[in-house]
């Protein structure tokens, strides 16, 4: 092999390994919290509450529905 080939090689190497390092950075970096203009800590925005409402509703059920009536399921041994 030729030296120059290497090289060339070497680069392309470099160069990929710097890129994929890139785009792991960019996936894996967690969203940046806003910041409020006053520097205090602010209340829940309008989304955060839609999304906890929407989390209760979903996994929360609901409480005035009788669930044992229906058929259980039965092992399989």
């Amino acid at each position: 092999m030729s030296p120059r080939l290497i090289a060339v090689i070497a680069f392309v190497a470099v160069v990929s390994g710097a890129a994929a390092s890139v785009i792991t950075w960019i996936v894996i970096q967690p969203p940046a919290a806003p910041v409020s203009a006053s520097g205090a800590a602010g209340t829940s925005s309008s989304s955060d509450q839609e999304q906890r409402q929407h989390r209760e509703q979903f996994f929360g059920g609901n409480p005035d529905r009788d669930i044992r009536g229906g058929q259980e399921m039965k092992p399989r041994w």
